[in-house]
């Protein structure tokens, strides 16, 4: 959700942290795994909120010159060309998932790229599974439009 290693890193530290420190406010009757999604889902919509510039895969990491977010993607033995095409592919997505609107860009990510249920995207976020829906349809309606003159699909 966040886009950046090092931010995601830190909001992973402060779940476990959180959980931690709140575990007796868990109730056993739901997921443990819903709980902790929830809490760092909220974590990662508190960091956008308070964050102004965007950072995207073809920014240098500031600790390591010469290498941007691409070296951070794990390879497999691919062709160059084909390698070279992913990578474009995914940077598209990429930046047309960072352009949504919060409230869509979080079901897509819990969706797409957690692979959570829409039931459990609705614990994690705290809403109907209906909302979850449609938030999710209307989603990949901007994405699709985003999308289209780029022939990603």
């Amino acid at each position: 959700m966040l886009s950046n290693r090092h931010e995601a890193e830190d909001i992973v530290q402060e779940t476990f942290l959180r959980v931690y420190k709140n575990f007796n406010r868990y109730d056993e009757k739901q997921k443990f795994s819903t709980w902790i999604y929830r809490i760092a889902t909220n974590l990662c919509i508190d960091r956008l909120r308070k964050r102004k510039p965007n950072y995207y895969l073809d920014a240098g990491m500031n600790d390591q010159e010469g290498v941007d977010g691409y070296a951070l993607i794990p390879g497999d033995e691919r062709t160059p060309e084909s390698e070279y095409l992913l990578s474009e592919t995914q940077a598209t997505i990429h930046q047309a998932i960072e352009g949504l609107p919060a409230k869509y860009k979080s079901v897509i990510v819990l969706r797409y790229l957690q692979d959570l249920s829409l039931q459990e995207i609705g614990d994690v976020l705290d809403m109907p599974v209906t909302t979850v829906k449609t938030r999710v349809h209307r989603g990949r309606e901007f994405l699709r439009k985003k999308l289209e003159h780029k022939a990603v699909f």
